[in-house]
């Protein structure tokens, strides 16, 4: 039979947000320009930069979307659900950085130009950061799915949470979007008792 792991880690509720590649910041933030770090986050190297854009839909759209560095090789637009019907699209769900067979039918608003995206944008998995080593302790591996519940009086089960394990990359948080964290009323970033189920020693 499976174990089942308790871990007390930081749940963190991420927002919508925007990976850049370099030719699109040139387009929108002008030639050689340089993302501004104005917070580091949690995973190792990451940061929220102090440039935002206005995302355009068919249907509506969203100001001041943050960009998050460093700098990536393609292009990464991340959203909620509710984001997405705002805007009138229907992203896939999707592991970041696997862009294969995304959608896109946004524009991307900057200060110096604009981006039709024609693919790009998703609805992240929701996902489990964690350094090898303790995965490796807790019987986890790189893109394992587990499933996770949350603790406090509007405890949530979550399925299909996907590990996230690589050396210098990964450092230990439960990320969700923001309706998933509405909905287990996880406010910001907190510790909580999550239970990793389905763990084969």
């Amino acid at each position: 039979m499976p174990n089942s792991q308790i871990f007390s880690a930081p749940v963190e509720v991420s927002a919508r947000h925007l990976h850049l590649n370099r030719r699109h910041l040139n387009i929108l933030f002008g030639n050689n320009s340089q993302l501004t770090i104005a917070k580091r986050i949690s995973q190792p190297g990451q940061f929220a930069a102090a440039e935002t854009v206005r995302v355009i839909g068919p249907r509506g759209e969203l100001s001041k979307v943050r960009v998050v560095g460093p700098l990536r090789e393609e292009t990464q637009l991340e959203l909620a659900m509710t984001d997405a019907v705002r805007l009138g699209i229907v992203p896939k769900l999707r592991t970041s950085g696997n862009l294969k067979g995304t959608t896109g039918n946004v524009t991307l608003v900057g200060p110096k130009g604009s981006v039709r995206l024609r693919n790009g944008v998703i609805l992240a998995r929701r996902h489990l950061h964690i350094e090898p080593a303790l995965a490796s302790q807790k019987g986890l591996r790189h893109l394992q799915k587990v499933i996770v519940e949350t603790a406090g009086p509007r405890k949530v089960v979550f399925h299909n949470v996907v590990v996230r394990s690589r050396a210098g990359i990964d450092k230990l948080a439960f990320q969700i979007d923001t309706d998933e964290g509405n909905a287990a009323d996880i406010r910001g970033r907190q510790r909580a008792q999550i239970i990793i189920k389905g763990v084969k020693k």
